[in-house]
């Protein structure tokens, strides 16, 4: 089966994730710190910049060069200056110590080689009444997306982030291919 990736103005993927929905439904306001860890070409980042205004701060990372050269490029053309991008392996960054009020993982847990100390990050990065927010795929086969035996379970993902010392407060779905996770430390 081959699996279709979605670029970020992809009007299909649109129709079936909304990430201006996502993002406010979490809870994301003018204002905040939001740090999108695997952000790719910034198909969450660029609206949370939009959310957050100038006031905010957007932080970005992806360990794909290019996707970040393209994030960077839109961020730009937009006026952007509060949203930061740098590719890096996500096990290796720590944008800040306790300046998020968001750390999201945007379908992409899965896919890190060491998503324990991914979150781990996370912990570091988050002020006190921060979240972490993992949205990933069901794991159910599909035509596009990762391979279903890649996909974590929301009780496998769920055990992974109570595992590094966060509690989950919500689980939900997200449109008819994922879930939500939303956790406190």
């Amino acid at each position: 089966m081959v699996h279709r990736q979605f670029p970020i103005n992809d009007p299909e993927r649109r129709k079936w994730q909304d990430p201006e929905k996502i993002l406010t439904d979490i809870g994301l306001e003018p204002g905040m710190t939001f740090v999108d860890v695997g952000c790719g070409d910034g198909y969450f980042a660029i609206p949370a910049a939009r959310i957050v205004g100038k006031e905010g701060k957007v932080i970005a990372v992806d360990i794909d060069k290019g996707s970040i050269m393209r994030l960077q490029q839109k961020a730009a053309e937009e006026g952007f200056g509060h949203l930061s991008a740098e590719a890096q392996a996500a096990e290796e960054f720590i944008a800040c110590e306790g300046c998020a009020d968001l750390v999201f993982f945007g379908i992409d847990l899965h896919d890190f080689a060491d998503p324990a100390q991914v979150i781990r990050n996370a912990k570091r990065m988050l002020r006190p009444s921060g979240l972490l927010v993992d949205l990933d795929w069901k794991p159910e086969p599909m035509s596009f997306g990762p391979p279903s035996e890649k996909r974590f379970s929301i009780d496998k993902a769920r055990q992974l982030i109570e595992s590094t010392g966060f509690h989950v407060t919500s689980v939900k779905e997200a449109g008819p291919y994922h879930y939500i996770i939303i956790a406190r430390l």
